[in-house]
């Protein structure tokens, strides 16, 4: 995949304060704000969800709502924490009503992805859910077919593992699937070539359901 050609000693913090004002698609009207990114600017794991939705267009941080917390219990069921790693979207500004995102929208927000790939340098991208795999993978398969299995891909000019993961919303729609995530959280360690000891998944506080819609409807699965 083909990226934007960097400036000499551009930072992170330099390129999102340059896209804080992108107007590249229609979403730049309903926004609050965009929601670049967070976490450690030289991350070798880093985080791709679909969109921010309602807490993160208001806070300009991503995974800030009931995903988020359970996003953050999964990170420390493997000693990790937000500042360890860090967490992007494809879209940085909340679609109306988080409907999915547009192809014409990943097309134009595409790039600023790229970007912090090039600007981050991550070793692993977990990408979480549908729109984060295809996009990233390059490939029409979805996550159910390919979460937990890694591929050794060059994105943005880096060679990199890509490692495919449900999206934590989707133990919010079906709380069974949280132990899928768990399984599939407990493998980072291991593909970032860290010798942690994972703490006991049982641990984590079952998600209490928040939703009604399909997560199908959603991209999750």
């Amino acid at each position: 995949m083909s990226a934007m050609p960097l400036a000499p000693a551009e930072t992170l913090e330099a390129y999102g304060a340059s896209a804080a004002g992108c107007t590249r698609c229609r979403l730049a009207q309903g926004r609050t704000q965009v929601v670049f990114g967070a976490g450690n600017p030289r991350a070798d794991l880093m985080f791709v969800g679909e969109a921010p939705g309602f807490h993160e267009d208001k806070q300009g941080v991503p995974f800030v709502g009931q995903a988020g917390k359970l996003l953050d219990g999964l990170l420390a069921g493997v000693q990790l924490r937000r500042e360890d790693v860090y967490i992007a979207n494809v879209l940085k500004c909340r679609p109306p009503g988080n409907r999915d995102p547009q192809p014409d929208e990943i097309e134009a927000c595409e790039p600023h992805l790229f970007r912090q790939i090039e600007l981050i340098e991550p070793k692993v991208i977990a990408t979480l859910g549908n729109f984060a795999t295809k996009l990233l993978s390059g490939r029409p398969l979805g996550i159910t077919r390919v979460h937990g299995q890694e591929q050794e891909l060059t994105i943005a000019g880096r060679s990199l593992l890509l490692y495919p993961i449900y999206h934590p919303a989707a133990a919010l729609y079906t709380p069974a699937m949280l132990k899928v995530l768990e399984s599939d959280f407990a493998r980072l360690p291991g593909l970032l070539g860290a010798t942690l000891d994972p703490a006991p998944l049982e641990a984590m506080p079952e998600p209490q359901p928040a939703v009604t819609a399909p997560a199908e409807q959603l991209g999750l699965f």
